[in-house]
C-alpha cells in the first residue's frame, strides 16, 4: 500500500497494519483527517521491518495477519521499540485480548469498531506526558524514588529491583509511576486510567489489571504476598511496604 502523504504539521506518525484493504484505508483516512502522518501495510513481517526503520509513534496492529500474526509482530517490535501499540481483533474472547496485551500492547479495540473511537484512542495516547503523574509534582531535573528494594528513576524512566534493571513497556512504567509517586495511597482503576490514559478515555477498565499484572511479574512480585504492588480489595491498587 502507498503511504498517505504527511499532512502539514502532523501530530504524530501512525503505522496501520491491517490486511483488509478497505478497512485499512478507512482508518488511514480518519487519522490523516485529524493531522496524523499515516502509513498502511497488510503483512506482519513487513510491519516489523517498517517499525524498525521508521519507528512510528503509534502502531495500530490487527491480530490476524499474513506473514506474522499480530501477537508475533508485537512481541518482536517490543524488543527494539517502545511505540504505543493498539491491537485490533475480530474475536471478542478475553483470551485474545490478554494474549495481545501480554506481549506488550498498550490497548485493544474489538471489531467492529468506530473509526472515530480508534482516532480518539490514538489521540489520547499521544497526549500522555512522558512523565506520568507530573500533575502532582513540579518539573524536576532528576527524580528518583527508592522504596525498599525498588528503585524507580522517574526522570530516566528506569526501574531496578535489588540493583537489577527491570524492562517495562511505556504504559507499564506509566502505571507504576503513578503508584510510586504516592506510596501507600490507594488508587481506583478509574483514577489510574485518568492519570495514565487521560480523562474521558473509553475502554475496558480491566486494562489496568492486565498492565499491573505484567509489572508484578517483571518485578518478581508474588501476587499472593506482594512486596510491591498490592491489591486493595474492591477498590484498586497501591504501592505497599517494600520489605
Amino acid at each position: 500500500m502507498v503511504p498517505s502523504p504527511p499532512p502539514p504539521g502532523a501530530k504524530g506518525s501512525v503505522l496501520v497494519v491491517e490486511d483488509e484493504v478497505p478497512l485499512a484505508r478507512l482508518i488511514a483516512s480518519y487519522l490523516s483527517r485529524e493531522g496524523f502522518d499515516v502509513d498502511t501495510l497488510g503483512d506482519g513481517l513487513e510491519a516489523i521491518d517498517r517499525v524498525r526503520t521508521e519507528n512510528p509513534d503509534v502502531l495500530v496492529l490487527d491480530l490476524g495477519l499474513p506473514g506474522a500474526d499480530g501477537v508475533e509482530v508485537c512481541r518482536t517490535v517490543r524488543t527494539f521499540s517502545d511505540c504505543y501499540v493498539i491491537m485490533l481483533t475480530a474475536r471478542a474472547e478475553e483470551v485474545d485480548r490478554l494474549i495481545g496485551l501480554s506481549v506488550g500492547a498498550d490497548d485493544y479495540v474489538t471489531k467492529p469498531f468506530s473509526p472515530r473511537e480508534l482516532v480518539a484512542r490514538v489521540q489520547a495516547m499521544l497526549r500522555r506526558p512522558r512523565g506520568i503523574g507530573t500533575r502532582a509534582a513540579p518539573e524536576q531535573t532528576h527524580e528518583v524514588r527508592e522504596i525498599g528494594r525498588l528503585r524507580v528513576d522517574l526522570s530516566a524512566r528506569e526501574v531496578a529491583v535489588d540493583g537489577e534493571p527491570v524492562g517495562l513497556t511505556r504504559t507499564e512504567f506509566d502505571v507504576l509511576a503513578v503508584l510510586v509517586r504516592q506510596p501507600r495511597r490507594a488508587f481506583s482503576r478509574d483514577q489510574l486510567i485518568a492519570e495514565v490514559w487521560g480523562e474521558g478515555w473509553v475502554g475496558d477498565p480491566h486494562l489496568v489489571d492486565v498492565h499491573l499484572g505484567h509489572v508484578r511479574r517483571k518485578l518478581g512480585d508474588d501476587a499472593s504476598a506482594p512486596a510491591f504492588v498490592q491489591t486493595v480489595r474492591g477498590y484498586g491498587y497501591r504501592l505497599g511496604p517494600c520489605a
